[in-house]
């Protein structure tokens, strides 16, 4: 004991590493060896002199006891809890006017949204040691550790693994804010871009669509197009959809046009006039009446520059994920870049693309062009008019309460027992959404998961009801890996696919769900391939951001107008490799159209890998019959390895094999 007292007390005040070691050694022994070096590095990664002494700081906090271990490590698990919970509610609070549709937003309500009330934890978890104590004492694990070594840890193992990955960098909190604000910014800016389709002109100057028929870009643009596979005049609507849809790409919309019903547009020729009195909607919006061609000022690629900008000022501050591309993969997804890029590839490049474009054609008549990257015609409803769907919806769910009302018969339908439907379906709010809709965790038990969806005035449409059925799937998910998960650490999914994953199993159920019958063994076929569409089209999307960022990267001093020009060349090159062979219309920008690029940094590659997870899931699910107790089961996993968390729920890991054997299948020989 005198020779650790005197090598403690002459330590210098700021003392290196090596010294911290050999001092923790002589002080608790041998046993600990491993333990102290792993920590003492672990903290020494992060650590700075304004942290003051590591020395006295290691002697302090290093923990030798298993039961002090334990205690520590439960009190982080349930303080957490309390402090994730209640700051997401104090931020979901802050943007209830701007996510909702609750009337006009005020000016202020802005700022409100772009405040983050986490911004500042994690550093101040630095500032106050605590994050330092969970570095010293739990192992932080690297992504190929936890690939080459997560299907042997323990559960607590697992969890440890998720409190250190919290303080995985330093990101201050100024830094932190501005991620938000940016990212706000971008969502306020998507949330509002809605169009008037009845003011939309047809290449001949009809007027295709009804009266307040508003659609929000991209989303409902998208599912417009798709609902039209069913309508006499179907292929007018496409491409009038798809010519605002590229317009929208390369910014040559004209401002005025831009939720605005009072001038009429012609996006085949760009012209804008004033809007008939006769053709104007009741109650339309004060907006300006007066025509003009002046483009949107490449704002959309302002926001996305600014999400870029914003999260490139955190690069410095993540030793081992620098890019926000890297964190993105290794910190968010747990799977490699190369990994994901190699699925989503095996899809694209896939020889069965042309056979399922062959059926496309026979089964419409006529030659594939870009409108068909939507094809829905696999889908139960493909042969439903969509006024038919709308009228039956409308009836059912005219306001938000009432599909909030119906959701323990949906469940129950899903096969939930009746008290886990009731139980689960009270642990969840549902509320009309500003945009196309979104679903929101519960981040403590006590709160209650979030349901947006996007109800019109005469009440739910398919496309609002459509959407509210893949959130309702989100918010399931997160209330059982909330409330059923043995550690709260592990509360939720791997990764975001995987919540998108079951959300497209629960939204595939859709048109079941309204009682018009279970699927034939036809349409069981035909759902395999609207999947292997589906994913097919969402693949090359997920390709362009990704090389978007890439390409941000390497320009980082780009204006909003070289993103501009650069994202329509990806998009035209990623189209002419992929697409332009099945659909023709050669250096279309059509795959930049996507929300997500501006208001969801590096968010859609979740999509293409959710569709491959989700036919796992929906081949699992088979094997029961029923949704209901296979997602408990799975759901109750919670956030461990991708890879782990697919073993354990469906017997393989994360592959696009499944999906490619059953589409060679249903195309038969």
């Amino acid at each position: 004991m005198f020779l650790v007292a005197t090598l403690l007390a002459a330590a210098p005040m700021n003392s290196t590493p090596a010294q911290v070691k050999d001092a923790l050694k002589a002080l608790h022994g041998p046993t600990h060896a491993a333990r102290i070096e792993r920590g003492v590095d672990q903290v020494a990664a992060l650590w700075t002199k304004a942290d003051g002494d590591l020395l006295a700081f290691a002697k302090q906090h290093f923990l030798t006891d298993p039961k002090a271990l334990e205690t520590t490590f439960a009190r982080f698990e349930v303080n957490f809890e309390q402090l994730d919970g209640h700051l997401l509610e104090i931020g979901r609070e802050f943007k209830r006017p701007t996510e909702l549709d609750l009337g006009p937003p005020e000016k202020v309500d802005a700022l409100f949204a772009e405040f983050d009330p986490a911004a500042h934890v994690v550093d101040d978890f630095f500032r106050g040691k605590l994050g330092f104590v969970a570095l010293l004492n739990f192992p932080a694990t690297t992504l190929a550790q936890r690939v080459a070594e997560g299907k042997s840890w323990t559960r607590e193992q697992w969890a440890q693994a998720r409190l250190t990955g919290r303080f995985a960098r330093r990101v201050p909190a100024d830094v932190q804010q501005g991620i938000t604000e940016a990212q706000s910014r971008a969502s306020m800016y998507i949330d509002s871009y809605n169009v008037w389709m009845h003011h939309v002109l047809s290449e001949k100057g009809e007027r295709l669509f009804p009266k307040g028929k508003r659609l929000v870009s991209h989303w409902n643009l998208r599912d417009e197009l798709k609902a039209n596979y069913a309508d006499a005049n179907g292929l007018a609507k496409q491409r009038t959809i798809i010519r605002v849809m590229e317009r929208i790409v390369t910014q040559t919309i004209p401002q005025v046009v831009i939720d605005n019903p009072r001038v009429d547009w012609n996006p085949f020729t760009n012209a804008v006039t004033p809007a008939p009195a006769a053709e104007l909607e009741e109650g339309a919006p004060d907006k300006p009446a007066t025509p003009s061609t002046t483009p949107e000022p490449n704002t959309r690629y302002e926001r996305l520059l600014g999400n870029f900008k914003a999260n490139a000022q955190a690069d410095k501050y993540s030793p081992t994920a620098p890019t926000a591309i890297e964190r993105a993969f290794a910190l968010g997804a747990e799977l490699p870049e190369a990994r994901v890029k190699a699925l989503l590839e095996a899809v694209l490049a896939s020889p069965l693309v042309g056979r399922v474009a062959a059926e496309i054609t026979k089964s419409l008549g006529r030659p594939l062009e870009p409108t068909d990257l939507w094809f829905a015609g696999f889908s139960p409803k493909g042969s439903l008019p969509e006024a038919e769907l709308d009228a039956k919806l409308k009836a059912k769910y005219p306001t938000a309460d009432a599909f909030a009302k119906d959701m323990p018969r949906i469940l129950k339908e899903l096969g939930f027992t009746p008290a886990r439907a009731q139980l689960i379906a009270d642990r969840i709010r549902v509320d009309p959404a500003r945009g196309a809709g979104h679903a929101m965790q519960a981040a403590r038990r006590g709160d209650f998961a979030r349901l947006r969806t996007r109800v019109e005035a005469g009440g739910m449409n398919y496309k609002g009801y459509n959407i509210a059925v893949h959130e309702l799937g989100h918010n399931v998910e997160q209330t059982i890996s909330l409330y059923d998960v043995d550690h709260t650490l592990l509360a939720g999914v791997p990764n975001t696919a995987f919540t998108e994953a079951i959300a497209f199993v629960f939204q595939a159920k859709d048109i079941e769900l309204l009682g018009l019958g279970k699927p034939t063994a036809e349409q069981e076929r035909k759902r395999v391939l609207n999947d292997f569409w589906q994913t097919w089209e969402i693949a090359g999307v997920a390709l362009v951001d990704l090389e978007v960022w890439h390409w941000l990267y390497e320009h980082p001093k780009a204006t909003p107008a070289q993103l501009k020009d650069a994202t329509v060349k990806i998009a035209q090159r990623v189209w002419n490799q992929y697409y332009a062979p099945h659909l023709g219309a050669k250096d279309t920008p059509l795959l930049g159209i996507y929300s997500h690029m501006v208001s969801y940094p590096l968010y859609l590659f979740n999509y293409p890998l959710g569709h491959l997870i989700a036919f796992q899931i929906e081949g699992q699910v088979k094997k029961t019959g029923a949704v209901g107790p296979e997602l408990e089961r799975m759901a109750r996993l919670g956030a461990i390895g991708p890879d782990v968390w697919m073993e354990q729920a469906t017997g393989l890991p994360v592959s696009a094999q499944p999906l490619l054997d059953a589409t060679a299948a249903a195309l038969g020989p």
